[in-house]
């Protein structure tokens, strides 16, 4: 039996590494599959990448079956403001490409569906005091998010009528070396800064950048996706998955600047950032899962800047 991860970037990948150690089987199903970032994460491990659209049924249900998968990892869409460029082609990658999976999922009896979410999801304009836990109001009222709950919606409708497993897990913004062909602008802009340290020059970060938020290391992520796939479980649940931890954009740059002192930053003027101003809480990981993040910023920053040094 196979895992079928659908998106060959950072977050697939995360999970891979910890899988493949396992002796699992790996599919990548993706649009444009980038072999050079696939050779960087996973070196010379046999997997099987697929080049396929989520958009194409035929084809996921086709190559479900071929390789006998029994999990999927639904990774694939648009991030940020990719959505909603335009927005018809964004809401057909997003949702229609995830109820496709759900779809495949049902026509192939696969067991369990790990579907990545993202505390984008939340409604942050009805933010309080306290930090926001997974029943949190949902629908932020821009793109991307919304479309995020789309896709929550239609794999939890798929799970109570047909009954596979289904694992939700709500991500904090994911860091770590990738290639952001998606659209995550918070990792490119945390890339951008520690290269540009490591060189030693001038980091440009538009003003829309400079938001305080919530990270969580690629490392600490695939050990949570590991145990999403493989803990006892029955019927479906959404977790967060983050550090519980808000980190203000001037302890971001201030974090790099230490590890880097040759960075230096420079704020391009524009749109005001959206920050957010509580963090996500993340006890029902810890309970269901037995996890917890090991990495806060300055470690994650750590080992980020000598995988970034070991390309070259």
């Amino acid at each position: 039996m196979a895992t079928l991860i659908t998106g060959l970037g950072l977050v697939g990948t995360s999970y891979a590494q910890l899988a493949l150690k396992r002796g699992e089987s790996i599919v990548f199903y993706d649009v444009a599959p980038r072999k050079d970032f696939l050779a960087h994460k996973l070196g010379t491990a046999n997997v099987t990448v697929v080049q396929g659209d989520v958009r194409e049924l035929p084809a996921l249900v086709e190559t479900m079956q071929k390789h006998k998968v029994d999990k999927v990892i639904h990774t694939a869409g648009l991030i940020g403001g990719k959505v909603a460029q335009p927005l018809y082609s964004g809401l057909q990658i997003n949702v229609m490409g995830t109820i496709n999976v759900a779809e495949a999922v049902r026509l192939t009896g696969v067991k369990r569906l790990v579907q990545i979410s993202t505390m984008g999801t939340y409604d942050r304009r009805l933010e309080g005091d306290n930090p926001i836990d997974e029943n949190f109001h949902r629908g932020p009222g821009e793109a991307y998010g919304n479309s995020k709950v789309a896709k929550e919606l239609m794999v939890e409708a798929y799970q109570r009528l047909y009954g596979f497993e289904l694992i939700i897990v709500r991500l904090a913004n994911v860091y770590g070396v990738g290639h952001f062909a998606g659209g995550s602008a918070g990792g490119e802009m945390v890339q951008t800064l520690l290269q540009t340290g490591i060189k030693g020059g001038l980091a440009k970060i538009n003003q829309e950048q400079t938001r305080d938020f919530e990270y969580i290391y690629y490392k600490d992520l695939g050990r949570a996706l590991d145990k999403a796939a493989t803990v006892g479980l029955r019927g479906a649940t959404t977790l967060n998955i983050g550090t519980g931890v808000i980190v203000t954009f001037d302890d971001l740059v201030g974090t790099a600047e230490k590890l880097l002192p040759k960075l230096q930053v420079e704020i391009i003027p524009g749109t005001k950032p959206r920050s957010s101003k509580q963090p996500m809480v993340i006890t029902k990981a810890k309970q269901v899962l037995g996890w917890e993040p090991e990495y806060n910023l300055e470690a994650g920053f750590k080992d980020y800047i000598e995988e970034l040094k070991a390309l070259g």
